[in-house]
């Protein structure tokens, strides 16, 4: 069926994008429908007089859309754009390498829905007509069947009053059903653009939803490690508290109070040891000015150490930087190289054609 369709359709304008679709259990995240760019395409069947919307990756169609009179593409950024499909029940994102193309794809959306409102009126005015016809005939032939004698005593002048009647009632039955069709499409459309505008506001509130939950993640790493701390002071408290307050500071003073005897006695020592030993003072203090200022010198090159590695972080960041951005601009050359691609292989194909005629 679907070849059958590509034989009577005529591409009409294609560009390149990379397509994605609505979440159907969220209806907030988008799914990507292709792993590259593809061609999207707005085809033209003359036949039916309906103009479709197809996208083919690989051996699958991506995109399969009948566009209506009530679709509505809607740009919600430089360069990605969304529709609605009702009877596929999902939103088609269409994301683009630069701005110029978005615009170009959705003035060319706009000029297709345009003319498929046009093909439904037209369409709608057919169908009335021939109702019209269908409904009159049989009338004026149940009218002859089985009217009353008395009502055939005026003749013509009766069926053209019925003739008049009938017209009349198409007509106003005519008005009525458009202004229902323009109604439900002026709500649709409304429905739509409200829809896109949630949409809108439901990824920016969840992005913020995503941010407060690393901040969270954050934030209760550092509480268990405060309630770690806490729970070993409390422990050290608790076994404080098992010795008993007095014992253990009467056992700390004496154990101090050994320790100030203890180190009395070394420096009454030093002190005859100095005065024995005047010459050998001397040189001490010589080694110590030496050894405050070796630890000068220490205290120099470390700073003039932590000074480079500082210099040398800089320029790894300045290296990662420089390397992101190289990154940045091959990814962007990659994308302009598949648009060429593209561009080669119709060129390719219209070249085909071509030789083929």
């Amino acid at each position: 069926m679907f070849p059958h369709h590509r034989e009577r359709e005529q591409p009409i304008f294609s560009a390149r994008a990379h397509v994605f679709q609505i979440d159907p259990t969220t209806k907030r995240n988008w799914i990507p429908a292709s792993k590259h760019a593809v061609t999207v395409s707005f085809f033209y069947d003359a036949t039916r007089n309906v103009y479709r919307i197809i996208s083919v990756g690989g051996t699958k169609a991506i995109i399969n859309c009948t566009v209506t009179p009530s679709m509505t593409f809607t740009k919600t950024s430089q360069k990605f754009g969304q529709w609605a499909d009702s009877r596929a029940n999902t939103v088609y994102g269409l994301g683009f390498a630069t701005e110029q193309q978005l615009h170009q794809f959705a003035e060319k959306f706009k000029e297709v829905k345009d003319a498929a409102r046009l093909a439904r009126e037209k369409s709608q005015d057919k169908e009335l007509a021939n109702t019209a016809l269908t409904i009159a005939a049989p009338q004026d032939l149940s009218d002859e069947l089985q009217s009353p004698p008395v009502m055939c005593v005026n003749g013509p002048e009766d069926k053209l009053f019925r003739s008049q009647s009938a017209d009349i009632t198409l007509s106003s039955e005519k008005e009525r059903i458009k202004k229902m069709l323009s109604e439900g499409s002026i709500c649709e459309m409304n429905l739509e653009a409200e829809l896109f505008t949630l949409q809108d506001s439901n990824s920016k509130l969840v992005a913020a939803l995503h941010e407060a939950n690393a901040n969270v993640e954050q934030w209760k790493k550092q509480l268990t490690a405060y309630q770690e701390e806490t729970e070993r002071l409390r422990d050290q408290v608790a076994d404080l508290e098992a010795h008993g307050p007095s014992d253990l500071l009467k056992d700390e003073l004496t154990q101090s109070l050994e320790e100030l005897e203890a180190l009395l006695k070394a420096k009454d020592e030093e002190i005859h040891i100095l005065q024995s030993k005047k010459a050998e003072y001397h040189e001490m203090e010589h080694q110590r000015d030496e050894a405050i200022h070796r630890l000068r010198e220490m205290e120099m090159r470390n700073s003039d150490l932590e000074r480079r590695i500082q210099n040398t972080e800089q320029n790894l960041s300045n290296s990662l930087e420089d390397r992101d951005r190289l990154d940045t601009e091959i990814q962007r050359a990659i994308e302009i190289l598949d648009i060429k691609i593209f561009d080669l292989n119709d060129l390719r194909q219209s070249l085909v054609k071509l030789i083929d005629k």
